[in-house]
This record gives structure tokens, sequence and C-alpha cells, in this order.
């Protein structure tokens, strides 16, 4: 099994319409959506739901007021501004959950032992299936932390399928950026595809995302969208990746197919005439020399 990964040095790049579309040309693929902040996959895959878990990735802090004697060590030692006073009630105080950090120091200090220091639920996983294969995705609830943690869970599910029913590939939708998300995206995996897009702020995204893969010694594959709309930028992207040592697997151009696509909830390459489609299908023929061999 081939785990490929499609990142971009920041949103909007088009990484999760290269990924629906790439589903739709590997076959029966394993997918994976790790950009569990804002997920989408779903929104062009249109998965129908199997498994649906909590995910627990931390804890909190929580009062327990018949415990409390309202002494203050707990907002003493608070780095977070996360403890009041609750004026509601005798002298006491209590936890904004917002604002808590899950440090547990003030569980630790008090007293009285009358904070607890709880798991918490910070959103959910889905395990689905999709007319390209099955898929797997959460939801980071908001203002939830550790989605470091549950995109390896998501990963780890999404292998667990690929493995026991023999599937070829493992196409991962990961996060923009260069974070703890992608981190946990890109660790261990087969081949990383970057998504740029001919624009200064692209060039230099690029750049960070592609030292993140070479610290991990993973084979970096550029795919340059929107190709056409600065000719000139483009070919300077693909010239500095070149020197760099990165695969260039090819351009799409700016077409108003894939926008048609999104609004009818289907890949574009399922729309096989649209000039994206034809770009996309050479993008995935060219990678798997690579991918396949590797």
């Amino acid at each position: 099994m081939k785990e490929i990964v499609v990142v971009s040095g920041k949103g909007g790049t088009g990484k999760t319409s290269l990924v629906a579309s790439l589903a739709v040309l590997a076959g029966e693929s394993v997918l994976a959506d790790c950009d569990v902040d804002a997920a989408d996959l779903h929104l062009v895959l249109q998965p129908e739901i199997q498994k649906s878990e909590d995910f627990t990735g931390g804890k909190k802090a929580a009062v327990s007021p018949d415990k409390c004697s309202g002494c203050g060590r707990c907002h003493e030692v608070c780095r977070f501004g996360a403890i009041t006073r609750d004026e509601g009630r005798p002298p006491a105080f209590a936890v904004d959950p917002v604002a808590c950090e899950g440090c547990g120091v003030c569980s630790h200090f008090c007293p009285e032992k009358a904070i607890r220091f709880e798991p918490v639920v910070d959103g959910r996983w889905f395990a689905a299936v999709t007319p390209y294969g099955p898929m797997v995705h959460a939801r980071l609830e908001i203002a939830a932390e550790n989605s470091g943690k549950l995109v390896s869970l998501v990963r780890s599910e999404a292998k667990k399928i690929a493995e026991q029913k023999g599937y070829r590939y493992l196409l991962v939708d990961g996060p923009p950026g260069i974070g703890c998300p992608v981190i946990a995206s890109v660790t261990g995996a087969d081949a990383v595809v970057v998504v740029t897009e001919p624009t200064v702020a692209g060039e230099n995204d690029l750049e960070r995302v592609v030292a993140l893969a070479g610290h991990f010694q993973i084979p970096v594959y550029l795919c340059v969208n929107k190709f056409d709309i600065n000719p000139g930028l483009g070919e300077a992207i693909e010239r500095r990746a070149r020197s760099a040592g990165i695969t260039l697997v090819g351009r799409i151009h700016y077409d108003l197919a894939v926008t048609a696509a999104q609004m009818r909830g289907v890949p574009v390459t399922a729309m096989e005439e649209a000039r994206a489609a034809k770009d996309i299908r050479a993008v995935w023929n060219k990678l798997l020399t690579h991918v396949d061999t590797n």
C-alpha cells in the first residue's frame, strides 16, 4: 500500500479538489481527510457514514463547588487567566473551559482536591464509504485543541482499512501550512505532493512545505495549479523546484469546469472532457511512474 499525502503551503490552492479527482483515477483507494480544522473533502465525495465516534484528545479542569473552600490557590497558579471567582455562590472559583489550556497545575496545587481534571470530547471522527472507496474524516470542535492527535487517529484508521482490505493506495488530503497537523499528516508517508499556484505567496509557502517534507526525508513532488494565470512565475517556481531536487508531476490550467464540478458535488475528473480533468489525469500518471517504482 502506498500512502500519498497532498499538502499546500496555504489554504485555497486546490489540494482538496486534486485529492477528490485522484480518487476517481485511482479506482478503489482509501481516502483520509486530515484537514480536521476545516474538513471539506466530504463536500465533493458525498460519503455515506458507517461509523462515528467521539475524539477525546485532552483534559480540562472543572471545580467541584461542594469541595471548594474558596482559598484561591487555583487562581494564583493559573497562568492562562482561566480561573475566576464565581460570585453566584459562597466563595468559590470556576474554570472557563475555553481559556483552560489543560495543563493540570490548578488540580495539582488545590489543597482541597476540589478540581477535577477529566478528559473532554474535542471532536468526532467518521468512517464512511464513497463511490471511489472508503473514507475516514473528522471534525474538530470549535476552539478545541489536539488537532495533531486527531490527524494521527484519522490516518491510523484509514491505514487499518487499507491493510485489511488490500487497497493499493491511501490518498490523504492534508492540512495547509507547516504546523503540527501537517507534521502528523506527512510523517511516514511514501510521497508528498505539494500543490502551489503561481503567486508570490504560493512560491514562498512552497519553500516552507518542501523544507518540512525534506526534514522527514519524504519524496516531494510538485503540482502547479492554475498555471496559466501567471506562466512566467509558474516557470520560475518550477525551475527553483528542480534545482532543489523536486520532481514536477504536472500543471493544471485554470478551468471553470472545476467550479462547476464543485457545485454539482463531484470531482472534476468525473467530467472527462474538462481541460483540468485531462491535466489531472496526466499528473496522476506521472506521479505513479515515481511512486510505484519506489
